[in-house]
């Protein structure tokens, strides 16, 4: 197909793909048929889910050209342009169509007729203020806004960088109205629905993009944009499987549902990604490489326009399934207290088989890990395929880390980490002491530097961004070893006296902040003062002594004042738990700040041991160097002195023949 005309073809295929999918969806699943009681009229029944689809489509549009030029196109160059002026049509679209799905939401949920009285404006501004779904699609529509204004105005590498960040930021809203609060497994909805819709924006827009950008390219720049997007569609196709296999298993409970109509739908989803799997490993394997040559092309591009329309048949049947009636109806909670706070029975008493028997898993911390895991090794596998060596007890570390990580946020910890103040502080003191003294040891930073290409035609990868991150003016400061054991014992203390200790009690994205900010802040501290990835500045050994012997006594004083406290904190939530077995929620937090003050205490003390041997080792050394300098000096000397006897022994000779004439 022509170029120019593929840029136009390739979105108009995709919008009426996904059109056609979502109302064969919607007449065979019954997402639009006339409801009995306060029918919203055909109009919203229709019109919501079409205006959910084009939310999506254009999402993923703005999201995908921003992630894909950020790792495959040169800055300031056409493409680029091209990729900024794709986002800001798909941020436009993405406002106004987020707004009108706002807009038929509240029609749909109040049942409201539309008037010009300041009533009804008064219902719509509640219920875009007060409610949560309101909330989300208020949010949704002046992020589209913002979004919009911006990738028009940004042209550079960094403030794309912000830019994108937002745009990804601006789909989480999305997913947490997705799943009922009221429903059991809660947070493992939204989770799954949240990854699902993300990954499959940087997919599906990244694909857009291929068609958008193809003829401000050679096709030799082409190649190298192509099998770039490509590790960047089989990251998103494992996390889109996954999440959507989770959330799938959450709403039908059983593998019989498959066979309702909710069923065929999701079965519609499944074949539809299974075929874009496919067809993306033919072309990554068999065509890319032949696209220098005109018949490998048109295949590929033939191939590619065939993925708009598997796209556009998931994104269709994605908008009915949300509009369809799932086959079993889910568990509701708030039969107990636990279930009403957590969303979640509360879990048999904690004993010492339930340490190794319990499992919540987290799923964004689950893909965490497993990522870095993938490429922390095949990073080590590249070094050893090139003959370079590494450190096996740095790989070991890192593995040990991540897998406490993983037990961290989806074992017991997890799971009882709600009901239990001390299992609570528990994960905090592995996750902001213990694990970041092993991920630190790993120095990922390091061999990032060394395993991964380095880019020479004016691109950024994985290696120029990372290298990025460590060397910004904002890294400098943050590694800074005063800025980081401020940042490391100061948000401690901000954390559980103020209301963030509540707010992540209350809401998962609390939760996942909590765990990136513990994880980040203990890693900055360690990294401040061992291992051996690149900092600005390290203080000497003496001064690294006196600043763990500060941080020790501060964090012996936060695990006392907690023990001394005689409320309870986040009463409404510990205190009114139900929980019947194990100590009382003031006796637990007791536990919780002794946990504190010695169980925490320990890595800090391993760390510094480490400094201490660091600190011997280093003189070790700089005393073999002044040895060194002193063997060199010596010779020098002596050769120095052995000259100086020859030239006297020669002068000697010469005044005694002079005599002798």
């Amino acid at each position: 197909m022509n170029p120019r005309l593929l840029r136009v073809a390739g979105p108009v295929i995709l919008i009426a793909v996904s059109l056609i999918a979502v109302v064969a969806g919607l007449a065979y699943g019954g997402g639009a048929a006339e409801v009995q009681l306060a029918d919203p009229g055909p109009v919203v029944r229709w019109g919501l889910p079409i205006a959910t689809v084009l939310v999506n489509l254009s999402a993923a549009t703005l999201v995908g050209s921003l992630v894909l030029a950020l790792f495959a196109l040169p800055a300031g160059e056409r493409p680029f342009e091209i990729a900024l002026d794709t986002a800001s049509i798909g941020a436009a679209v993405f406002t106004i169509a987020a707004a009108t799905t706002g807009y038929l939401t509240f029609l749909n949920v109040l049942n409201a007729k539309p008037t010009l009285d300041a009533v009804f404006g008064q219902q719509l501004g509640r219920f875009l203020v007060e409610s949560p779904l309101g909330q989300a699609w208020l949010i949704t529509t002046i992020a589209g806004a913002v979004l919009t204004v911006l990738t028009f105005a940004v042209r550079s590498w960094i403030p794309t960088l912000f830019v994108a960040i937002l745009a990804l930021a601006s789909l989480i809203p999305m997913g947490t109205q997705g799943h009922a609060g009221t429903e059991a497994s809660h947070n493992a909805a939204v989770i799954s629905l949240v990854l699902h819709i993300i990954a499959a924006a940087v997919w599906l827009g990244g694909l857009v993009l291929l068609v958008v950008v193809r003829p401000a390219m050679s096709r030799r720049q082409l190649q190298s944009v192509l099998l770039r997007y490509s590790s960047i569609a089989l990251v998103a196709f494992v996390v889109v499987a996954v999440s959507g296999t989770v959330r799938a298993s959450i709403t039908l409970l059983d593998v019989s549902n498959l066979f309702s109509t909710y069923g065929f739908l999701v079965l519609v989803k499944v074949a539809a990604l299974l075929a874009m799997g496919v067809l993306g490993a033919w072309y990554r394997r068999r065509l890319i490489s032949r696209m220098a040559d005109e018949p490998g092309s048109r295949r590929f591009w033939g191939i590619l326009t065939l993925e708009l329309v598997f796209m556009g048949v998931a994104s269709g049947a994605a908008a009915a399934l949300a509009r369809t009636a799932p086959p079993v109806e889910a568990p509701l909670v708030g039969q107990t207290p636990a279930e009403v706070l957590t969303g979640s029975p509360l879990p048999p008493e904690l004993t010492l088989e339930r340490w190794f028997t319990a499992w919540d898993v987290d799923l964004l911390w689950a893909f965490v890990v497993a990522f870095a895991l993938f490429f922390y090794l095949a990073g080590v596998w590249r070094l050893h395929r090139r003959g370079d060596a590494w450190p096996i007890h740095r790989t070991v570390m890192w593995t040990l880390g991540m897998l406490g990580v993983f037990w961290v946020t989806s074992g017991p910890i997890n799971v009882y980490q709600d009901y239990l103040f001390s299992m609570h502080m528990i994960g905090h003191m592995l996750l902001s002491m213990a694990i970041p003294l092993l991920l630190v040891t790993g120095a990922p930073v390091t061999l990032a530097a060394r395993a991964i290409r380095k880019r020479d035609d004016g691109t950024r990868g994985g290696r120029e961004w990372i290298l990025w991150a460590v060397h910004n003016p904002v890294a400098k400061v943050l590694t800074n070893p005063y800025v980081a054991a401020g940042l490391f014992i100061g948000s401690l203390w901000a954390f559980y006296y103020t209301d963030l200790f509540r707010w992540s009690l209350y809401d998962h994205v609390g939760h996942i902040w909590m765990v990136a900010h513990f994880l980040v802040t203990g890693y900055l501290f360690v990294l401040s003062l061992v291992g051996i990835d690149p900092v600005p500045y390290r203080l000497p050994y003496p001064m690294r002594l006196l600043v763990l012997i500060a941080i020790m006594a501060m964090h012996a004083f936060f695990g006392i004042a907690i023990m001394m406290n005689s409320g309870l904190m986040v009463a409404e939530w510990f205190g009114a738990m139900g929980r019947t077995w194990g100590a009382t929620p003031l006796q637990d937090q007791y536990v919780g700040g002794g946990v504190a003050w010695s169980v925490g205490e320990i890595p800090t003390l391993i760390l510094a041991i480490t400094v201490a041997i660091q600190w011997s080792r280093s003189d070790e050394r700089q005393q073999k160097r002044r040895d060194r300098h002193v063997d060199r000096v010596g010779d020098l000397e002596l050769d120095a002195y052995n000259e100086e006897l020859a030239r006297m022994a020669e002068r000697d000779a010469r005044v005694a023949a002079r005599q002798r004439g």
